[in-house]
């Protein structure tokens, strides 16, 4: 297959964006920021999500460490569910690159619990212990779960009756936003969040992350930071273009609505695949009981991770451009496998249900 399910940054780019990368290499422009498109795209997250500060950088990784580096105090920690993406995918970036240790909070269902968290409150004003400073939850996480604006709400009001901070890694934030057909203002801006990693390669973009400082006096002097760690993108006119593109027509919400009507669709095929979907297909994330001796050769198909090999449990992102035809051809190979193989899946059924 053309096409994969392994993960959103594997699609290409969206042609709507491709058409403003275009648009934007034309002629000479100011750089670092200080050309026409930058100031317009900045102005747009204004727009949207209100009295902001905005900083592009390069990438998702970049994007997450340098907003909990504007975020960070003195001997300070980061508090985090125990599946989040900064804990667990970004290489110990985070730590290496701000100095603060993440401290994973137990968590069932991706999200962050304040319950598990209240134990780290005992940190606070132990000379032997780091101080719990910032939350970090990542919508939607990581389990294909989906925070409403009630819970965040919930959980700002935690941190902020504990003198912490509220970052969130957004890079799903659209899909988030879609699912439940709320704005990304009232997903985040209205939630008390103080810092958000807006997410773009995702949902369409071809490289470039922004980060959205709601609590504006974090963002001071943050352009030096942004400087000593190697996110300042000189041409930056190609990042700032491709989120024009991204806000303007609600293209964000439009990819994003595609890509998660698409795992529904999945779940939907599978299922009568008699295939066992294990989660509560809320965004753009399906996980599945593919049979192990299918798994194999299914990847070389059209890959997709193994997610949890002790579950038999595998992972399948939608991208903006998955189509049901790219469904369809996937689940009939499937199908085709299971017979092959003789696999039989539930009620005692060769490939059915």
């Amino acid at each position: 297959m053309e096409r994969t399910f392994a993960s959103d940054n594997f699609s290409g780019v969206d042609p709507k964006i491709m058409e403003k990368l275009m648009e934007a290499n034309q002629g000479h422009a100011f750089a670092y920021g200080m050309d026409p498109l930058t100031i317009k795209a900045k102005e747009k997250f204004k727009e949207i999500f209100g009295d902001v500060e905005v900083f592009f950088v390069f990438n998702g990784t970049g994007c997450n460490v340098l907003a909990l580096e504007a975020m960070k105090g003195r001997a300070t920690c980061v508090l985090c569910p125990d599946t989040a993406h900064i804990f667990q995918d970004e290489a110990g970036a985070p730590s290496k690159i701000t100095g603060m240790q993440l401290l994973p909070v137990p968590s069932e269902d991706g999200k962050f619990s304040i319950k598990a968290a209240e134990k780290f409150l005992s940190f606070k004003g132990a000379i032997h212990k780091p101080e719990a400073h910032i939350i970090s939850i990542t919508q939607a996480t990581e389990l294909g779960t989906v925070y409403t604006p009630a819970e965040i709400k919930n959980i700002s009001a935690f941190a902020k009756r504990n003198n912490m901070l509220l970052h969130m890694d957004g890079t799903r934030l659209s899909n988030a936003a879609a699912a439940l057909g709320c704005s990304l203002k009232e997903m985040t801006a209205d939630c008390g969040v103080d810092v958000l990693s807006f997410g773009g390669t995702k949902n369409g973009l071809m490289f470039g992350e922004a980060i959205v400082f709601f609590n504006k006096e974090l963002a001071k002097d943050f352009f030096r930071l942004r400087k000593q760690n190697l996110q300042l993108h000189s041409k930056m006119r190609f990042i700032s273009a491709q989120y024009l593109g991204l806000l303007e027509d609600n293209l964000w919400h439009t990819n994003a609505s595609k890509a998660n009507s698409m795992a529904k669709y999945l779940k939907k095929k599978l299922v009568n695949l008699g295939v066992e979907v294990t989660n509560d297909v809320m965004a753009n994330i399906v996980f599945a009981k593919i049979p192990m001796d299918a798994v194999e050769e299914m990847q070389e198909f059209s890959y997709f991770y193994l997610w949890n090999e002790y579950k038999k449990e595998s992972r399948f992102v939608m991208s903006f451009d998955i189509t049901e035809e790219d469904i369809d051809i996937f689940v009939d190979k499937l199908e085709d496998v299971l017979k092959k193989q003789s696999i039989y899946l539930s009620e005692g059924t060769c490939c059915a249900s």
